[in-house]
């Protein structure tokens, strides 16, 4: 599995650098705008580790809010596109967050991990390594597959199944790529999350109405406004660190 979410991933890093951030509504217009909402508005002086980095778009808003960043892929050329976006503002590697992480006992005042965590089965030992790089008091803010999404948009008979997905992104980069994630039920989630955090919110994103008022999102609009106002996509959970 995880050999495949690299290769997947080492394809797909191009799109995420040049189109993901204009041309995937889901993410600029959706789930990005929901995540923000739960980030402090003033990041200066907190250590902040970027869990799942991508091509960068966090690892820069966080920057432009004050934060020192660390940011961190499983794809090496995820974490070059990264790299690319904000230089030497961030550290930023390649690494396996299914591995015990390269840092310190509490490091971190914040750990954001943005549409990652459904690409691991187990996040037990991914939790476990968060918690202990989080100050007392750190937060973990995280975005998933919203598992009714997930269940009904691949039509799968049990609902409360652990299983593996997969399905194909056609992208202008790479052509068409298998993509391969773990679908899991809800209370799996807020029962592992919960396991070592304090849940502070569960949020179900909804588009925003003032959407309609901006004319680069309006084709996006059209089309998902209506069904994500009804059938949520992500889920995003911000839990405290015990």
């Amino acid at each position: 599995m995880k050999d495949k979410v690299i290769e997947a991933y080492s394809k797909l890093a191009k799109d995420y650098e040049l189109h993901v951030d204009t041309q995937s509504g889901h993410n600029a217009y959706y789930e990005r705008p929901s995540m923000m909402k739960q980030m402090p508005s003033d990041m200066s002086g907190l250590k902040v580790l970027d869990a799942g980095c991508a091509a960068g778009w966090y690892t820069e808003q966080f920057i432009r809010l004050g934060a020192q960043v660390t940011a961190v892929d499983l794809s090496p050329e995820m974490a070059e596109a990264c790299s690319r976006r904000v230089g030497d503002q961030a550290n930023i590697f390649a690494c396996d967050l299914t591995e015990p992480l390269p840092f310190e006992t509490d490091s971190f005042d914040l750990i954001v991990s943005s549409l990652t965590l459904h690409y691991i089965s187990d996040w037990g030992p991914t939790f476990r390594e968060f918690q202990r790089i989080l100050k007392p008091g750190g937060k973990l803010i995280y975005s998933v597959h919203h598992p009714f999404m997930d269940f009904t948009h691949f039509e799968r008979p049990d609902y409360f199944a652990h299983e593996l997905l997969s399905e194909v992104w056609n992208k202008k980069e790479s052509g068409p790529v298998e993509v391969t994630f773990y679908r899991r039920p809800i209370q799996e989630v807020i029962n592992a999350t919960a396991e070592l955090f304090v849940i502070d919110r569960v949020i179900e994103p909804q588009p925003e109405a003032e959407l309609w008022n901006n004319p680069d999102a309006l084709a996006w609009c059209n089309r998902w406004f209506d069904r994500l106002s009804i059938r949520p996509h992500f889920l995003i959970v911000k839990a405290n660190a015990r």
